[in-house]
Formats: C-alpha cells, sequence, structure tokens
C-alpha cells in the first residue's frame, strides 16, 4: 500500500498527496513549530513542505530511506531557512512573551507532548545541550561545534552515545516519539 501511495505522489497525484499530508502533517507540524517556535510561521513552513514535496516527488528514492524520513529532512530544513531569514530574526527580537509560551492544543503530534523534552531532561548534562542544540533549536552538527566550541569528531560522539541511551529509555512503547528525535539527529548530519 506505501509502495501504491509513493509511486502515485511520484506521478503527481493529487489524492496521494492529500493521503501523504493527512498521514504525516500532525507529526510534520510538531518538528516545525519546535524550531520555528510560532504557529503562523508553522503552518506557513508546513505548507511550504508539502508544497516541495509536490514538486520533488520524483525525486524520492525508497531505496535512500523511508518516505517519513525524506518528508521530515525536507520539513526541518524547510523550517531552517524560514529561522535564518532577516525577517524572522527581527520578529523573534519584538515577538511578545505569551506567543514564546504558547502551547498548541492536542490536535497536532508535539514532541513535548511525547515527552522528548522530559526524556532528554535525564540525560547527562553535556549529553542533553547537545540534543537541545540539534533537535530543540534545529542546528547542524557543524553548527554545535561552532557554538559549544566542542570538536565535531566529539560532537558526533557523544551524540551516538546519547541516542543510544535514549534508545534504551523509550524502547518499544515510545517509537514514534525516538523516531522523530533520531530522524531529527540524524539529518542534522548533513
Amino acid at each position: 500500500m506505501q509502495n501504491e501511495l509513493i509511486s502515485r505522489l511520484q506521478q503527481q497525484d493529487r489524492t496521494a498527496l492529500s493521503q501523504v499530508y493527512d498521514m504525516y502533517s500532525g507529526a510534520l507540524y510538531g518538528v516545525v513549530l519546535r524550531i520555528v517556535q510560532s504557529p503562523e510561521l508553522a503552518q506557513q513552513v508546513l505548507q511550504d513542505t508539502f508544497l516541495k514535496v509536490w514538486r520533488n516527488s520524483a525525486s524520492y528514492d525508497a531505496a535512500k530511506g523511508r518516505l517519513f524520513t525524506w518528508l521530515l529532512n525536507i520539513a526541518r530544513n524547510t523550517a531552517i531557512d524560514a529561522t535564518r531569514t532577516a525577517h524572522f530574526r527581527n520578529q523573534k527580537k519584538t515577538e511578545n512573551i505569551e506567543t514564546l509560551v504558547h502551547k498548541p492544543g492536542n490536535e497536532t503530534l508535539n514532541p513535548d507532548h511525547l515527552g522528548i523534552r522530559e526524556v532528554v531532561g535525564t540525560l547527562d548534562e553535556k549529553y542533553k545541550s547537545l540534543i537541545d542544540l540539534i533537535y530543540f533549536k534545529g542546528y547542524t552538527q557543524e553548527e554545535v561545534a561552532e557554538e559549544t566550541g566542542i570538536p565535531i569528531g566529539t560532537v558526533k560522539t557523544r551524540l551516538r552515545y546519547a541516542m543510544n541511551e535514549l534508545r534504551k529509555v523509550f524502547g518499544e512503547a515510545n517509537l514514534v516519539a525516538f523516531m522523530v528525535l533520531a530522524e531529527a539527529i540524524r539529518s542534522s548530519l548533513k
């Protein structure tokens, strides 16, 4: 069924795009919102993400990874691009405190609802700070190394260790939460 959906998407079938949106938009919105920290901007980034999915659907290669991984990388990169604009940086400087602490309703799959932040909080500080920068703030591993002054090799080693510890904590019960976190960290390798 998944292969048929992917094939229809690659053939520019609008109903396939609608199905993909219905299946993944909640999870992608939660990841995007965590990066851009603005519900309005997160909606725009989500729209931009699915526009890119539509335009680039022919480039998806199942041999390179799952559909969700591909969608997550597009959403994450689009969100990070949005945070790098001058308009975004200026808006964040003048944003009101109520917007900063806004929590979306239960209609979306938000990382906070999955308990990711709490589980990451149980890690040793040297691991927790790296996960915070990569997952919650959208940094790449190279940006983390530059920001923290830690050599890139050490960043990668600590992230690998942290992922193994998180895998133990999440287990099967919270597999979706772990997958979202793992995909965000894997995509930071690029």
